[in-house]
């Protein structure tokens, strides 16, 4: 199981927002896409931070409270941005989720170029895959 990478799991068309997109539009993009965030990244597709649901719903009160919605996503992103490579394995990614918090990482190259996201639900399927693939040969 050691071997199962994270490219051979992520998502190659994740949702991806810019530093200058109203937060309007890139709750829009997040419902829109299903997905629970996704990398902020720069016109080199870099990735510079990160939006999730959890950013987006903040600032959606807080429009709401004082009835105005300037915010850009520069404004509420998240810069520390906790990135893994697509040569990783499966399981060390599973192991660090476990004690970290992103739900989604962003899967970078070697150059920091967005490759794809991976999150827990692609993991928890890449291992029941491979368990299940392990149960059919031990029958």
């Amino acid at each position: 199981m050691e071997s199962l990478q994270v490219s051979e799991h992520m998502n190659l068309r994740p949702v991806t927002f810019t530093q200058a997109m109203p937060v309007a539009e890139a709750v829009e993009r997040l419902l829109q896409s299903k997905q629970t965030g996704g990398p902020v990244v720069n016109d080199k597709n870099k990735v510079i931070g990160f939006l999730s649901e959890q950013d987006c719903i903040v600032q959606m009160i807080e429009s709401s409270y004082y009835r105005e919605q300037v915010a850009q996503v520069k404004d509420i992103m998240v810069t520390e941005v906790k990135t893994v490579k697509p040569y990783m394995s499966v399981i060390e990614l599973t192991q660090k989720m476990m004690v970290e918090k992103p739900k989604v990482y962003p899967v970078i190259d070697d150059d920091g170029y967005l490759l794809g996201t991976i999150n827990r639900s692609s993991l928890l399927n890449a291992i029941d895959l491979q368990l299940r693939d392990g149960y059919k040969r031990a029958s």
